[in-house]
Formats: C-alpha cells, sequence, structure tokens
C-alpha cells in the first residue's frame, strides 16, 4: 500500500536513454498522489501502461489520466502537438478512461504544421542523421523557434490577432526554407491559421497557468508527482551529445518546465531496466549485437511505441547509472523488467570502462571517448525462475534479490520499488 504523499514532490525521472518504465513506475506511485505533471518532451516520449492486461499508451498525456479524480498537468517546458493532444483526449473518452481533469500551461509552445514539414525535409537532406525521437514529429524545428523568441505559445492559439501576426511572419520564413531550400510545397495562411484557431477553441477549457495550478495544489496539501520524458543521457547538456533530444531530461527539468522551485522537491526516483536499451544513433559500450541481444529485445518487447523501430539492447551499465544517478540526485531507485534476465545463465554487469588503454570507472563526459569505450564486465549468476507472479521481495529466487542488492549497492542509491512484468498489479515496492 502507498501512503499518501500529502504536501509532497517527487520527480519520477530515466536513468538510461529512456524507455526504462517511467510510465508504468509513476502509474505504481498513482494512489499516493493528486497531481500529475509533465515538465518537458512532447509527442517523443510515450509512457505505457497495461491495466488489467490492456495496454494504454500516451504521449503527451500523464498516467494520472487512467486514475479517477486526479489532476494532470502539462507544463510550460512540454512541446505540445494540439492534433495529438486532443486525438488523445478523444481515445480516453470513447474508452472511458477520461477519470481525470486537465491543466495545460498558457505559456507552452505549439508545434505547428510547418514544424512538422521542416523536420520531415532536414531530416531527409541529413539521410540517417536523425536526432533521437524526432520522427518528423516538429520537436527540432518548435523547440528552435522556441528559443529563438518566435514560437507560438498555446495562449497564442486563443487570441485571433496575435496569432495572425505570429504566423504571418513565421508562415513566411517557414515557406521560404520549404520551397527554396527543400523544393517543399509551401503552406497556405489560411488553411493553418483556421487549424490553430480551431485548436483554441477545443483547448481553452484547459488552458491556464499551471505553474500556479501547482502551488495551489502544495499549499493545499496535496501530493504532486512529476513524471520525466526520455533519459538522463538523452539531455540536451548531460547526455550523449549530439545523439540527444532537445530538452532538459533530468529531475531539473521539472522545475523549469513547471515552475516550481528545486527546494520543493522531495524524494527523485531514478528508474532504471534491469539491462539497458537505446534507440537509434549513439554510442552504446554494453550493446549486445549478438543472439543474447536479440534475446533481449524478443523477450523485453523492446520496439519504439512510435515507430515500431526495433531497440538496440546490451547489458548494464554502473558507470552511466552511477553518472546518472549523481546529476539527478536520485533518493532512490526503480528496476523494471527485472522478469526479461531469467533464463540468463550468467548475468554480465559492466563495472568500468578501457578506453584507450587505460581503465576508466566513470562515465565519461566525452561522446567520442565513449564511442571508444570496451566494457569490462563482472557476471553475476542467474535464475531461471518466472518471476512474474511474485508480490514480494522474499518471494524472488535468491539471484534475482542478489542482482537487485549488487545494483543498490554499486550505484550508493536504494531500491523502492522492482518491476517484474508489465502489469500494474506486477510491482514489487520496497522500503527506501
Amino acid at each position: 500500500m502507498v501512503v499518501s504523499q500529502s504536501g509532497r514532490v517527487e520527480v519520477v525521472v530515466g536513468l538510461q536513454w529512456g524507455d526504462e518504465g517511467k510510465g508504468r513506475v509513476a502509474d505504481a506511485l498513482a494512489p499516493g498522489f493528486d497531481v500529475f505533471a509533465r515538465g518537458q518532451g512532447g509527442a517523443n516520449s510515450g509512457h505505457t501502461v497495461v491495466i488489467d492486461g490492456k495496454k494504454h499508451e500516451l504521449f503527451l498525456l500523464p498516467t494520472g489520466m487512467l486514475r479517477p479524480c486526479k489532476t494532470c498537468v502539462l507544463g510550460s517546458g512540454v512541446l505540445i502537438d494540439p492534433d495529438l493532444l486532443l486525438a488523445e483526449l478523444r481515445n480516453l473518452q470513447e474508452g472511458g478512461m477520461d477519470r481525470a481533469s486537465l491543466v495545460v500551461s498558457e505559456t507552452a509552445h505549439a508545434i505547428m504544421p510547418y514544424h512538422k514539414l521542416l523536420d520531415r525535409a532536414r531530416d531527409r537532406s541529413r539521410g540517417r542523421r536523425r536526432p533521437p525521437g524526432s520522427h518528423d514529429l516538429g520537436m527540432d524545428s518548435a523547440c528552435a523557434d522556441k528559443y529563438a523568441r518566435r514560437g507560438v505559445r498555446i495562449e497564442d492559439l486563443l487570441d485571433e490577432d496575435i496569432l495572425r501576426e505570429r504566423l504571418e511572419a513565421n508562415l513566411d520564413e517557414a515557406n521560404t526554407l520549404l520551397s527554396k531550400v527543400y523544393d517543399e510545397e509551401p503552406l497556405p495562411f489560411h488553411e493553418t491559421y483556421s487549424k490553430a484557431l480551431s485548436w483554441g477553441r477545443a483547448l481553452a477549457p484547459y488552458v491556464c497557468d499551471a505553474s500556479l495550478s501547482v502551488s495551489e495544489a502544495l499549499a493545499e496539501g496535496k501530493g504532486v508527482l512529476f513524471e520525466g520524458a526520455q533519459g538522463t543521457l538523452l539531455d540536451v547538456d548531460l547526455g550523449t551529445y549530439p545523439h540527444v533530444t532537445n530538452s532538459c531530461t533530468a529531475a531539473a527539468g521539472a522545475c523549469t518546465g513547471l515552475g516550481v522551485g528545486p527546494s520543493a522537491i522531495d524524494r527523485v526516483i531514478g528508474v532504471l531496466k534491469a539491462y539497458c536499451t537505446r534507440a537509434g544513433e549513439g554510442p552504446f559500450p554494453t550493446e549486445e549485437h549478438g543472439e543474447r541481444g536479440d534475446g533481449l529485445r524478443t523477450r523485453g518487447a523492446e520496439f519504439d511505441s512510435a515507430t515500431g523501430a526495433a531497440r538496440r539492447c546490451g547489458w548494464l551499465d554502473l558507470p552511466a547509472l552511477r553518472y546518472a544517478a549523481k546529476v539527478n540526485g536520485a533518493s532512490s531507485l526503480a528496476i523494471t523488467k527485472l522478469d526479461i534476465l531469467a533464463g540468463v545463465e550468467r548475468i554480465p554487469v559492466c563495472v568500468s570502462y578501457e578506453i584507450d588503454g587505460a581503465e576508466v570507472g566513470e562515465f565519461p563526459c566525452s561522446s567520442a571517448s565513449l564511442t571508444r569505450a570496451v566494457p569490462r564486465y563482472e557476471h553475476l549468476e542467474g535464475w531461471r525462475d518466472d518471476i512474474s507472479r511474485c508480490t514480494s521481495f522474499g518471494e524472488l529466487p535468491k539471484n534475482a534479490r542478489d542482482y537487485v542488492r549488487y545494483v543498490e549497492t554499486a550505484v550508493g542509491t536504494p531500491v523502492s520499488m522492482v518491476g517484474v512484468g508489465p502489469g500494474r498489479e506486477q510491482t514489487i515496492l520496497l522500503d527506501a
């Protein structure tokens, strides 16, 4: 049973290259919280929750939307695709799952139709050099407009005059690039303007000051859970640049993206898989290219929820985990997909690297160095038992318990949760 986190703020953040299972961790913690908030990312960072055998995929909405009587917040740091957001709301309503109330920050930035066209055109010109998770979703172009101070915010969709002014300038520039540089058809102004106005009318009931909503909830003694998106090693500043995303994916991103001071955070829960995966390009020292990597991919269903693309799979990387736990100030760890390791006779765990002939125990800041890193492994004894029905830590096989405690000791952070399957009920809570 989860004790009510009245007046508390906790952050769920990924400690690897994303896809760690943050959504299922947030869902498991849901009974103890009143408000669920996202402060960064966008349509490129989906969360999956399995309830009674049915899979629910949310790309923009917090997982709290699947719980009754909760409040869900999309903060100013989220890049919002209005079409996708409205489609997600509609799907929940049609499925009888629209159980929570929604708040959308008026200062969040909108992904416009020309952003998607520009991303697609740029990706084609780059060949395979695509940013991770871009999927032609307009994230990169929208983020570029945001920091160039020419973005369209959600509040602009509600004001016909401001929207017209912004679109006239932005669309003129976008169409010049599309037609003159990328040989694409320009977007007509009236069509784009009408579409944006319709978004504003549909979203108006949800739009308000998200930072104020969170602050008022805390003042009322309510518990707030920040749901991070993607993973720390994809952070634009802290990750394996240039193979990173376009936002702060560390716990600090929750503060800036939701307008809450760092002193408000009571606990940071770092989420990791019992092994490791990475989508797209970039250094991945512990990647397993052989049959065992294929086995992890098959057993773990390691395929991107948005595109279906296969993820690269490998073994746990302790230097990377220690680094991610440090930069997030992780208070506890949540290990997911422990069940996938069942049947691996001896489980490799990377304890250090060899780089240019020297042993290196820390995660290198240089992506070039990480590309040259050769993992040095210790091997832990595995287990054959199916652990998916275990409901307590004591029910796990000894070697599975030893694996969890080994990670806990090596990272220097206590484990508070273990996932033994995809279902909501397949979660073991520990004291941490």
